[in-house]
Formats: structure tokens, sequence, C-alpha cells
């Protein structure tokens, strides 16, 4: 009879302690059906994203596309994020293209830093360029081209944007 009454004294604090637990549980239990839902709406989603790209990659035959690719060329410590390159030649294009009250030497550095830049970009994203073989007009021609290459491959630059016009003084 002891052992009942203590086990019935345990069950009757048990109970007391979580009844605030219990009172949250139905208050919030909407809240609750609402996350759950919306984490396995979540989940659901990633699941086929996952199983499109993978068929994707089968239909595509991906990996031998990509089989070639020396993977270790991009964890090199001075390989340069191509995203700071971007930001770069964003910054020295826009410098490049409004430079006209500045001195010579200045817009000088500007297109070679800003050439540097286009050749370490070329790098990244395997495009040929011939920046550093060429000089005066030919240089500009291989510049623009470049520019179309990596506007091309989704780096968008100033110079290269549809409908830009660069002014002549």
């Amino acid at each position: 009879m002891g052992v009942g009454r203590g086990l019935l004294l345990m069950l009757a604090i048990l109970a007391v302690c979580c009844l605030p637990a219990a009172f949250a549980l139905l208050f919030c239990a909407d809240e609750i059906i609402d996350r759950v839902a919306c984490r396995w709406a979540e989940w659901r989603e990633q699941r086929q994203e996952r199983r499109t790209i993978a068929r994707l990659d089968r239909a595509i035959e991906a990996d031998a596309l990509t089989r070639d690719v020396d993977l270790t060329a991009f964890d090199r410590p001075d390989r340069r994020p191509l995203e700071q390159l971007a930001t770069d030649l964003r910054r020295l294009g826009g410098h490049r293209l409004a430079a006209s009250d500045r001195s010579v030497v200045w817009h000088g550095a500007v297109i070679d830093a800003y050439d540097e830049r286009l050749q370490a970009a070329c790098r990244a994203l395997g495009i040929p360029e011939h920046l550093s073989e060429l000089t005066g007009v030919d240089r500009e021609i291989e510049r623009l081209r470049v520019e179309g290459l990596l506007h091309t491959a989704g780096l968008t630059l100033p110079a290269a944007r549809a409908g830009h016009r660069q002014r002549h003084h």
C-alpha cells in the first residue's frame, strides 16, 4: 500500500509540474503544427531539387564534363576570389570610363590595373586572352573582346553591358 501511495504521489507531482507545459502545448498547437508542416514542405522541396539535379547530371553526363578539370587550381592560396575580381573590375571600369578629367599617368595606371584584373578573371574562368602581348588600338580591341567573353561567362562589367555607350571627347 505504501508503494502505491508513493507512486500515486509521484504521478500527482509530475502532473502538476507538467501542467504548464501541457497548457502551453495546447495553446501553441497551431504554431507547432505550422512549423512542422513548413519544415516538411521544405524537406520535400529540397529532396525534389536534389533528385532533379541528379537526373540532370545523369542526362548531360556532368561527370564526363568535369573529369579533366583540376580542382586543386582553385584552392591555391595566391588565387583571388572571382567575386573580388569582379568587384575590382567594376570599380576600375567605372574609373576608366570616367577618367576624362584625370591625368594621363593616372588614367594609364587605371588601365593597367584594369587589364591585370581582366587577365586574372580570364585565368580563373579559363578564357584565353592576349592583353599583355598587344599595344595601342589592338589592345583596346582585345580588351573589348575579353570583356564580351567575360560578360558571356556571367561577369557583367560596365563597358560590356548591353546598350552602354562610351562618351567620346
